[in-house]
């Protein structure tokens, strides 16, 4: 039976999480009836042979796409999303830093006229920092009010999908999903997330001052080229 809701997973080598990653999909996801696609975005580490496991257990109510190599963190979430059967998608993160259960209540708001993200609350100053003044440069470039741009889960109907065009494939999605749904006038509703210290593993891009900085200069570029290019 198809289903009113798809979330996507992306997971790059996060063995040490997966296992609790997936219990707490089906404890609270799958049980609702939502859709649940975990991406490996060509991992490495022991998350692999648990994705085998997964894929094999057709009764798992989980879908799984194996890409051979990572495709960067917006390409895994695209790859997802090219199966969801739900007229209502979005994608959280794979770190627990965000309950995988927020995607609950995020589904619950969500309607045909409604983007919904999550509202970080609980981070430390330097985090609320960085944050708030990349908000504030991103509603200058793109002359939008934009906040929370990272923040997660992020859901939207489906029908947002056609409107897309070139979306990257790199951490600059959440943006550039944002931005398109601010263009055609979709409600943001926001709700409030805690997001605490990730417990295994590290960020892919949140490595230290210089990962953040680097992070910083590519959203700089790929917002000047949002702009140039989204009409």
């Amino acid at each position: 039976m198809k289903k009113k809701f798809s979330v996507v997973i992306p997971c790059f080598n996060e063995g040490k999480n997966i296992e609790e990653i997936v219990k707490k999909s089906k404890d609270s996801l799958v049980i609702n009836d939502i859709e649940v696609i975990f991406v490996n975005n060509g991992s490495n580490d022991e998350s692999v042979n648990f994705f085998k496991m997964l894929s094999e257990n057709n009764g798992s109510g989980l879908k799984v796409v194996n890409l051979e190599k990572n495709d960067g963190y917006g390409g895994g979430i695209l790859a997802g999303l090219k199966v969801a059967e739900g007229d209502y998608v979005g994608w959280t993160h794979a770190d627990l830093q965000t309950d995988i259960s927020d995607l609950v209540e995020a589904f619950s708001l969500v309607d045909d006229s409604t983007f919904v993200k999550g509202k970080r609350v609980g981070r430390n100053i330097f985090e609320n920092f960085f944050s708030i003044g990349m908000a504030i440069f991103e509603s200058l470039i793109l002359r939008s009010i934009l906040w929370e741009i990272n923040a997660q889960p992020t859901v939207f109907p489906k029908s947002l999908l056609k409107r897309w065009k070139n979306p990257p494939k790199d951490f600059s999605l959440d943006l550039f999903a944002y931005y398109q749904a601010k263009k055609n006038n979709l409600k943001i509703k926001r709700f409030k997330v805690v997001f605490p210290e990730r417990i295994h593993g590290h960020s892919h891009w949140d490595d230290g001052f210089f990962s953040r900085i680097n992070h910083i200069k590519r959203t700089i570029r790929y917002s000047l080229k949002l702009r140039k290019n989204i009409k």
